[in-house]
Parts: C-alpha cells; sequence; structure tokens
C-alpha cells in the first residue's frame, strides 16, 4: 500500500511517498481502506520534534529519539471497513467509519488499523468521508477537555486559539452546552468562528485577552499562552482551566493547583472512546456540528499539507485525500497478526 512515510526528524520534505506493508488484522482488529485523514498539530509535532517545554525526554520515548518509532504519521481516519478479525462483531466489510488512531498514529496510508473497542464509529450518513474526519481530532480533543469542566447552561466559555482544528471543535461543542462563546483568535476568522456560534470575538493581534474582567466557568487554551498564573484572575469560583497545549511544568502543577485553588486545571483530555465519537456523529447529523475544513491535499502532496500546517495559520482542518488502489481481493488475502501473551 502507498503511505506518507519519513524516516527521520524534521520539516515537510523529510516525508515522502512510499509503498509499505499493509497492517496485519488481529481477532479484535477492524482495517480500514482509509479515503481521507487530517494533517494535524500533532502530526507536526512528531514530525518535527518541536514539543513544548520539557517534553523533550517524553517525547522521545513516545515518537523516537533518533529516529521515528512509527513511520506513518496521521492520527485519523475515515473509510471504509475492509475486513475485521475473527471476534469482530460490530463491524463488518463494507461499513462506512471514522476512527481516531491516537498514538499509535498510521493515518496517511491507504489502510489503517484499529481495535474495534477502539475509537471508532460509523460515519455519518450526510457527510463526504472528506468532512467526516474532521469531526474526530479536534472533537474528540475538544470534548475530551470540556467534559472535566461540567459546563451548565448559561455558562461562560473563552476558547483561545478558537480557529483551529480544536478550537473550531471547542466553540460548537460549548455552544451546544448551552454556554456563552468568547473566541479568540485574529480577525481574519472571525466570521467563521461567529457562524460556529462565537458570542464575542477578541482579535489577538489587538487585544490582550487575559485584560479582561473575570467571569468565565471554562478556558480552553489551544495555544499555549494562558497559563493559570495568566487567567487565573478571569476564572470564576470553581471555574476550570483547560490546557490542550501545556509543558512540563503546567503539567505537573495541574493537579496541586486543582487542589489548592478550588479551579480546576487539567492537561489531559483523557481516553477516547467509541461512545465519545458516535456523539459526534449525532450532532453531525442533526446539524448540531459542522465540518470545518480549510484545505485539502492528495496523498501526492502530503509534503504541501505538511507545509502549510506548519505555518501555524490553518483554519479547522488540513485533510488528505486517500484512495486505496483496489480493494482487498480474494487473490490477496489479509494477513493475520499472531497474539502473544505477555
Amino acid at each position: 500500500m502507498r503511505a506518507g512515510v519519513y524516516r527521520r526528524f524534521g520539516g515537510p520534505d523529510t516525508v515522502g511517498v512510499e509503498e509499505v506493508p499493509r497492517p496485519s488484522l488481529g481477532e479484535d482488529d477492524v482495517l480500514i481502506r482509509v479515503h481521507a485523514s487530517t494533517v494535524s498539530a500533532a502530526d507536526h509535532r512528531a514530525r518535527s520534534r518541536e514539543v513544548p517545554r520539557g517534553l523533550g525526554l517524553l517525547a522521545a520515548a513516545g515518537i523516537g529519539a533518533f529516529r521515528p518509532r512509527r513511520r506513518v504519521l496521521g492520527m485519523d481516519v475515515a473509510g471504509v471497513v475492509a475486513a475485521v478479525g475473527t471476534d469482530v462483531h460490530r463491524f463488518a466489510p463494507g461499513d462506512e467509519v471514522i476512527a481516531m488512531l491516537g498514538a499509535a498514529f498510521g493515518g496517511h496510508a491507504e489502510y489503517a488499523r484499529i481495535r474495534s473497542d477502539g475509537a471508532i464509529a460509523r460515519k455519518p450518513r450526510n457527510m463526504a468521508f472528506e468532512d467526516a474526519v474532521t469531526l474526530v481530532f479536534g472533537g474528540l480533543t475538544a470534548q475530551g477537555f470540556l467534559r472535566q469542566a461540567g459546563l451548565a447552561p448559561g455558562a461562560a466559555v473563552l476558547v483561545n486559539g478558537a480557529s483551529g482544528a480544536v478550537g473550531t471543535a471547542a466553540v460548537q461543542l460549548a455552544r451546544h452546552h448551552g454556554a456563552c462563546v468568547t473566541a479568540v483568535c485574529s480577525d481574519a476568522n472571525r466570521r467563521l468562528v461567529t457562524s460556529l456560534g462565537a458570542d464575542r470575538v477578541i482579535d489577538y493581534r489587538t487585544e490582550d485577552f487575559a485584560a479582561g474582567p473575570a467571569g468565565y466557568d471554562a478556558i480552553v487554551d489551544c495555544v499555549g499562552n494562558a497559563s493559570y498564573e495568566r487567567v487565573r484572575h478571569l476564572l470564576r469560583p470553581g471555574g476550570a482551566l483547560l490546557l490542550v497545549v501545556a509543558d512540563l511544568p503546567a503539567i505537573l502543577r495541574a493537579p496541586i493547583r486543582s487542589r489548592r485553588t478550588g479551579h480546576r486545571i487539567t492537561t489531559d483530555a483523557g481516553k477516547p472512546t467509541g461512545h465519545d465519537l458516535a456523539f459526534l456523529v449525532d450532532l453531525a447529523e442533526a446539524g448540531s456540528f459542522r465540518a470545518v475544513r480549510d484545505r485539502t491535499y492528495d496523498l501526492a502532496d502530503v509534503v504541501e499539507a505538511h507545509r502549510y500546517v506548519d505555518t501555524g495559520h490553518k483554519r479547522g482542518n488540513v485533510v488528505l485525500r486517500i484512495a486505496a488502489d483496489e480493494p482487498v481481493g480474494a487473490d490477496e488475502p489479509i494477513e493475520t497478526r499472531q497474539e502473544t501473551a505477555s
């Protein structure tokens, strides 16, 4: 199968399209013929090794020290089930699905594998694959953080970095919960975030959102510049600071500060589930969650996709269109991975 492969850390030019072995299939696995994935901020960090302060050693353990541990990037996929393991009963070949591969990566390829009990759900019936995949990375991340805020109708939420993949999802989900949303982004993206449900927009280029008055029940920081020291005065008692981007000091201090201050501070979205993804699908089918797609590239143009993401100015999601050359045929059996007990 074809895949976008990188064999060393660095810039967009480190990625190239190569032929690689198709994933094998275990008893509990679902093999997806991928139609679309996204090139996300997580792909940028993994490829470039540019991570928040203090996370270099953790990054080395997760993505590799001297060379990539997983050579195919892509944390999400939308596609068609090509084959299932013998113990899989929830999905069948031909099902149209979306899935979050997470830290296992592998989405920038013609086929991807996920366990059937992972974050996989049937695709929204009213969305094309290229739009459906935009629900996954940003939607699950925003959902995981906002769930911890315990939002009630009428809550006030500030989303810092509201025009990115996670930010556009956070605006929509907060609005779905009945919150009043303040979006921080450039003025060029004012119309976009307003159309998604933002009640107020702060242009970060002309106004410091942290200089505003107190009154937020939750602050979602998708940028990495809303430290607790900078924004604590903005939070109401019991309010939540949701740090989507955080350095090591912030991660270590979060549980201590949560106990001492009465504010809920978290740097972890939690592990997404198929149920979480199905919830987003239901919202999309009801018209309550929109796909936000900035640009779409073919797999052959994966370098250009990475180059655009590296600018840091994408609106919503950058989609990578991937189409397998041919379906799995009877003359090309799926290899079964041998599982060993540990």
